[in-house]
């Protein structure tokens, strides 16, 4: 089994980033859901099939990145992919 959750922080005001809208690819969109008022979406997806797939986060509240798009290869297990972002950068990393 296969599942996939993120986290979206907003780095400029120190806060949770409420309202971003995360979408999962594979050749079609899988799910999108939108960031609760914690910055986090805890179930983006489950019993997802191995493969490659493009993880799509649309930040309302930058002025500069618009979107901010990820490809990764999700084998067994959960997976939590966060995103930091602010005007000026954005980062993320395989989280626990």
């Amino acid at each position: 089994m296969i599942s996939l959750s993120t986290h979206v922080l907003d780095l400029e005001r120190g806060v949770p980033a409420r309202g971003v809208r995360v979408e999962l690819w594979q050749e079609d969109l899988v799910t999108a859901a939108e960031t609760d008022h914690d910055g986090r979406i805890a179930e983006l997806a489950a019993d997802l099939q191995p493969g490659i797939y493009r993880i799509l986060f649309r930040p309302p509240e930058s002025p500069f990145f618009k979107g901010v798009g990820l490809e990764v290869e999700l084998a067994e297990g959960h997976y939590h992919v966060p995103l930091l972002v602010s005007s000026y950068g954005c980062t993320t990393y395989r989280g626990s």
